[in-house]
């Protein structure tokens, strides 16, 4: 395997599925920085612990647009969320704790082996 080869590939279902978040990140960073803002909002109203689930929630209700057919125009991937968590406890090291973390099952499994799903495989 050449060095060029060796950047795409994957150790396991862990390093694909935050390659995959750091792609989507780098194609949408006002994400991430909603995820920081309802985070610290949420915080700010004294939670010592939340949901990512919730958070994501919010950025969805509270910033899509319908289309001219009334159908959502935003698309946030769900297997995102523990990037976002581990990258707001890297980002704020004082709420480390804020979600919490389980074992990580995808650092012991191998990568897939299928094309990642996009909302175009469901229109």
């Amino acid at each position: 395997m050449t060095q060029s080869e060796m950047k795409f590939f994957s150790r396991n279902r862990f390093e694909q599925m935050e390659k995959s978040a750091l792609k989507y990140h780098n194609e949408n960073p006002e994400i991430y920085d909603l995820f920081c803002k309802f985070t610290l909002d949420i915080i700010s109203r004294g939670f010592h612990h939340y949901g990512s689930q919730s958070i994501f929630e919010q950025i969805r209700w509270h910033t899509d647009r319908p289309d001219v057919d009334g159908k959502t125009t935003f698309k946030l991937n769900n297997n995102h969320r523990t990037f976002y968590t581990l990258w707001f406890a890297r980002d704020y090291p004082q709420h480390e704790t804020f979600f919490r973390q389980r074992r990580k099952i995808s650092l012991f499994s191998p990568p897939s082996r299928h094309k990642e799903l996009t909302p175009q495989d469901f229109s």
